[in-house]
């Protein structure tokens, strides 16, 4: 077992816990194409992983020069339940990391409550984190602002000083920076290493690594 001197890990969901980032531009790029406006991959993985719902409404709303009505993403829904159902994963070495932690962990993800539960159901996680789950739902401002990680640890009764954050997105490393907290990039899915780095921030490619990370980190 792998001891951490921190003493929250809080783990983002798509692309840190699930692999789900690979499978949510293909949709996005359709429901794009649907709506009349159109996103290169390049674009929708710079400018849409790790985003709010605001930040991904008011994007999608300038390219297409109109406002969309309240709550237009509900009828897409069902394209990521298939698209998950067919193919969501969980990050490779994910579940090996979660068995070593002695650490508490929690989930915050941008995603609402039903959606982070599918994925973790789906890719075999749920056990792991009971019901220490947190969504952008709970609080006034999604990722990058620092509410949702700062009201998890609130929540879990711990410190923004001895919180690790573990993300895959510059919003989110950016989220953890302004909340205080220690930032764990992983760049090992589909954001370069490059939008991930800054201060306070280790960058790594494979999950095995993180409690080694972990227990590297200063006190």
């Amino acid at each position: 077992m792998t001891q951490s001197p921190v003493e929250l890990v809080i783990f983002d969901c798509d692309g840190v816990l699930v692999d789900s980032e690979r499978i949510c531009i293909k949709v996005d790029a359709m429901i794009m194409a649907d709506l009349g406006c159109t996103f290169t991959e390049a674009e929708i993985i710079e400018r849409f992983v790790g985003s709010s719902t605001e930040v991904y409404t008011a994007a999608v709303e300038e390219r297409l020069g109109r406002r969309l009505e309240k709550g237009w993403q509900q009828r897409y829904e069902h394209l990521y339940d298939a698209a998950f159902e067919a193919e969501l994963t969980a990050v490779e070495g994910i579940a090996e990391v979660l068995g070593r932690l002695t650490t508490a962990v929690c989930v915050a993800s941008n995603g609402d409550h039903a959606g982070i539960r599918r994925s973790l159901e789906i890719a075999g996680l749920t056990g792991h984190f009971e019901d220490h789950i947190f969504s952008a739902a709970d609080v006034r401002r999604g990722k990058p602002a620092p509410d949702l990680f700062q009201h998890a640890a609130r929540s879990m009764g711990v410190r923004p000083e001895r919180c690790a954050v573990i993300e895959d997105s510059a919003y989110g490393v950016q989220a953890a920076r302004a909340a205080g907290m220690r930032a764990y990039g992983y760049c090992g899915g589909l954001t370069p290493a490059s939008r991930l780095e800054g201060a306070g921030t280790v960058v790594f490619d494979d999950m095995r690594n993180l409690p080694e990370l972990l227990a590297a980190a200063a006190v």
